[in-house]
């Protein structure tokens, strides 16, 4: 695949350089990518499954690597992993039911049907999944208990098993041709709702934000501004305080583009969260990534705000889109839940050259700009999702509905011998 190989260079590329810029423009590429990663992909006429999970994971190990802080990557690549795994459910169940059916109905004794009853869907679905996991004791294990479920259904004569074979493998490349339509289908529909999450999460505005209301929130984002924009479109007068966001300050963008919309607008220092927050009723921020457990991993200064709303008991609301849901823990050696950007944007080197040795380059001066906070859950009081409003406790729910649990930890460790 040389053509696929050069995208995947060119994105990791891109990644290294820190040249796409939001989770949602990460995410979208990311799904784009897989897409020609699959579309492209050659299936055999046994395993077809196998084959895009594969290819598809060896891509992912790459793109992940390239930058481990967008956690939209790795999301992405299991969510595209899931919906094979889900589409080669789907057709070996639908497959083996019509198998089932078939044998049924050429079965001429109505007792000798119920002696040979048809494939359970939990033995179908246990047979599925086997086919793409690797050998384990809890595989065995399913093995010794489905065993019973698969009792082979007798045919009525040796001609009618040659016929099934031949149909079988003439099925065989039909399904594994389908399977990859599904699978870009999905694919397609993953990319749509990434497209349009701001619109969905903006369309629950008018549901939390009410009349004559203080909303708190930090720096610019996309979704925030959205959110804000839909209540005031449906005819909400409320006040928006934005804490400007050093050292980047791009809360000086979100007010100037909220005071644009027509929105009473406020701009205060980061500082200041705590000396305004009596006056606020509600904290609504965006979100880099949320984790399994309900904490945040958010623009640095949120946790500060967090901290001021709980205190003064005044409701953190968090929006994120389904694509920033991380089926990983905080204390996973794989999450890396923070980066150090540039000290310029701090200071700059002219104000403190004179600190500095210029032989080695090290002085008593030493500047640390952190790029993330982590929330924990206790401090977040609700999620606006594009699928709804949650609870924190409620998150490893909702994620455990978008992952398998097979694809958590993308890198297997090589196994070593003595």
């Amino acid at each position: 695949m040389p053509d696929v190989q050069g995208l995947v260079n060119e994105f990791v590329n891109l990644l290294k350089k820190r040249e796409i810029e939001g989770s949602q423009a990460t995410a979208k590429q990311t799904a784009e990518l897989l897409r020609s990663v699959i579309s492209h992909q050659r299936v055999p006429h046994a395993n077809q499954a196998t084959a895009l999970i594969n290819a598809v994971r060896a891509v992912g190990e790459q793109i992940i690597d390239a930058n481990p802080i967008e956690l939209a990557v790795g999301n992405i690549v299991r969510r595209v992993l899931y919906i094979i795994r889900e589409e080669h459910l789907s057709l070996v169940t639908d497959a083996m039911a019509g198998y089932g059916m078939s044998a049924a109905s050429d079965e001429e004794d109505d007792v000798e049907r119920d002696d040979y009853p048809a494939l359970s869907a939990a033995a179908v679905a246990a047979a599925a999944r086997r086919t793409l996991r690797p050998p384990s004791l809890h595989t065995l294990l399913e093995d010794v208990t489905d065993s019973a479920a698969l009792t082979p259904i007798p045919s009525s004569a040796g001609d009618s098993e040659g016929k099934s074979r031949s149909v079988e493998k003439g099925e065989k490349g039909t399904r594994g041709r389908k399977l990859k339509h599904d699978v870009i289908e999905a694919v397609n529909e993953l990319i749509q709702d990434i497209t349009s999450f701001h619109e969905q999460i903006a369309e629950q505005a008018v549901e939390h934000i009410h009349q004559n209301e203080v909303i708190l929130t930090l720096g610019s984002s996309k979704t925030v501004f959205e959110f804000l924009c839909a209540a005031k479109e449906k005819k909400r007068s409320f006040r928006v305080f934005v804490a400007e966001g050093a050292p980047r300050y791009q809360g000086h963008i979100l007010a100037k583009e909220l005071a644009a919309r027509g929105l009473q607008t406020t701009v205060i220092a980061d500082s200041a969260t705590f000396a305004m927050i009596s006056r606020v009723n509600m904290v609504i921020v965006g979100a880099h990534a949320v984790m399994a457990n309900g904490g945040v991993i958010a623009p640095i200064g949120l946790h500060m705000v967090a901290l001021a709303a709980h205190r003064h008991a005044v409701p953190f609301v968090v929006l994120a889109g389904s694509h920033k849901l991380c089926p990983l823990y905080p204390h996973n050696p794989q999450v890396l839940l923070n980066e150090l950007r540039s000290p310029s944007e701090l200071l700059d080197f002219g104000e403190f050259s004179d600190l500095m040795d210029s032989a080695t380059g090290v002085g008593s001066l030493h500047v640390v700009n952190p790029a993330f906070d982590y929330v924990p859950p206790n401090l977040v009081s609700l999620f606006i999702t594009d699928t709804g409003g949650h609870n924190p406790s409620y998150m490893y729910r909702l994620i455990a509905d978008y992952y398998s649990a097979d694809d958590l930890v993308m890198k297997q460790k090589p196994t070593t011998g003595n």
